[in-house]
């Protein structure tokens, strides 16, 4: 029974070896040329102090088609301008737990806009299928953020986590707002292939629209991440980098999907130390990439 134990393990290793050819999960580097690296604080003991701002958080209504779209909108509470981001949620909606990963950017100093697209077309929490009408509210809130007279940038960031990554793609991409008004792409974990799309395609290919990108990505994961999505978003990423772009993605250790939104009952030291790096790290990139389009 042992040995066929061991035989039935060794031939599953080998299926998946055959089925994921040239594949190799991208690992966390160590040392001065890491990603996480800071000479500073090695040699001088300085740390980056994160920028904090007290939130203000409103809701409003916008049309987009025939249907209308609820939106959150979290802003630093003072009267100054800020740069430009849209935060699309994924597939658990716009919930508690994701208005508290919309603050927390916010705070970072950006006015923020986050759509509820899916109680605008009354989907339960956690669709299975994909809806491509809600892409065109992600679109419209797009433009409505860039025509608030408290923004500062002519264009934004898309900001996503989980499904939200594939709508801010098809917004980028397939809707052409990179020309015009997308400076970047960053996402926590992102689905990034069509959630429509047969299983195979879901565990072994990305969405083609990753390789018309040609704006800076920016992704986070943890090394715990499911493996279909892990592998996807690896592949994408180094897609990306050998065709010369721009794509950046950070692999957090002891951690897994979702570690922004576990509640404090679950939530591990690990989760925290990702969050807050995440987001530090998040709104620097933010910063630069936006910081050309300033008004």
């Amino acid at each position: 029974m042992l040995r066929r134990a061991v035989a039935l393990i060794l031939f599953s290793a080998a299926l998946c070896a055959q089925a994921t050819p040239g594949y190799a999960p991208m690992s966390n580097p160590v040392g001065s040329a890491a990603w996480w690296w800071s000479d500073s604080w090695w040699e001088e003991g300085q740390i980056a102090v994160p920028t904090n701002f007290p939130v203000r958080t409103q809701w409003f209504e916008y049309e987009s088609g025939d249907v209308t779209v609820p939106a959150m909108v979290a802003r630093p509470d003072d009267g100054r301008h800020y740069p430009a981001v849209l935060y699309q949620h994924g597939r658990r909606g716009l919930d508690e737990l994701v208005q508290g990963q919309v603050r927390r950017i916010a705070a970072r100093g950006f006015v923020v806009l986050a759509p509820d697209v899916y109680s605008a077309h009354f989907i339960e929490k956690f669709p299975i299928e994909h809806d491509y009408a809600v892409e065109r509210d992600v679109v419209k809130g797009l433009d409505l953020l860039l025509a608030r007279d408290d923004v500062s940038t002519i264009r934004a960031c898309l900001v996503s986590h989980t499904r939200g990554g594939y709508l801010a793609l098809k917004a980028t991409t397939t809707h052409g707002r990179q020309q015009d008004a997308v400076a970047c792409y960053v996402s926590w974990y992102p689905h990034l292939q069509d959630p429509n799309a047969p299983e195979p395609m879901q565990v072994y290919r990305y969405a083609a629209e990753v390789d018309e990108l040609a704006i800076p990505v920016l992704v986070f994961i943890g090394d715990e991440e499911q493996y279909q999505r892990r592998r996807s978003i690896e592949t994408a990423i180094r897609s990306l980098q050998e065709a010369g772009k721009e794509a950046t993605l950070i692999v957090y250790p002891g951690v897994g999907r979702g570690f922004d939104f576990r509640p404090p009952n679950v939530r591990t030291f690990a989760d925290d130390l990702a969050s807050k790096d995440a987001v530090q790290r998040a709104a620097s990139f933010i910063q630069t990439h936006l910081r050309p389009y300033a008004k």
